[in-house]
């Protein structure tokens, strides 16, 4: 399942972040890709462990792991360590797999799904679309400053190249509670449905009532 979350950095904290941005170290991106993945990697990555770096992370992952959108469709047990991502011209990031666990030994968590937030409005650069392989087809996609897209870490995905300008994006790795693909779908169909009933019944309806012992029974089981 791959989706897009409108808004998860609302344009003050984007300015912050962004302004936060030019004070911090930065490194060749390939220090933080797997040995297959170093080979397509031309970007560089913000050190989030200096300087402003603990503060723009601390921003990032309030905003990020708040969402209720990105809650009820990942259902997220972990996440891994945000990174910060510059692609400048003539930069991008070839078609890879993340890798399967990420983090240190003993620390690792199990990348069930990957996400971009957005930082750089569409258009202050040319290319640098996330493109994103499934079966039979390819999605390209390159959203507003602060959105969200969320989709398997189990896909072949890559960025374009940035033929002009720069691409500042927020990536990042989740561990969910939900293990199968399918089964998290079918959660956050139940909720998205709860929500939309919510406009119409009482919370301590019978029909409320139900559909919220469903989803927890659900949640145990899967």
């Amino acid at each position: 399942m791959l989706i897009s979350i409108s808004d998860v950095l609302d344009a003050d904290h984007r300015t912050l972040v962004t302004g936060l941005l030019s004070d911090v170290i930065w490194k060749d991106g390939t220090e933080t890709a797997g040995r297959v993945a170093r080979q397509v990697k031309n970007n560089q990555q913000a050190d989030l462990t200096k300087t402003v770096g603990p503060k723009i992370e601390q921003l990032l992952f309030q905003a990020i792991s708040r969402h209720p959108v990105l809650q009820a469709a990942a259902q997220p047990r972990t996440y891994a360590p945000l990174m910060v991502s510059k692609t400048e011209t003539g930069g991008g990031y070839g078609l890879h797999i993340d890798n399967a666990f990420i983090g240190a030994r003993g620390a690792a968590i199990r990348t069930d799904l990957s996400f971009t937030l957005f930082l750089s409005p569409p258009e202050t650069y040319e290319g640098g679309e996330l493109v994103i392989e499934h079966a039979g087809q390819t999605q390209s996609l390159k959203p507003e400053a602060g959105d969200l897209i969320l989709y398997p870490s189990t896909s072949l995905h890559q960025v374009a190249e940035v033929t002009s300008g720069t691409r500042l994006v927020c990536v990042g790795w989740i561990e969910s509670r939900i293990r199968r693909a399918e089964d998290r779908e079918s959660l956050f169909d139940l909720i998205n449905l709860k929500a939309a009933l919510a406009t119409h019944y009482d919370d301590q309806s019978p029909e409320m009532l139900t559909l919220s012992k469903v989803i927890a029974n659900l949640k145990r089981r899967f």
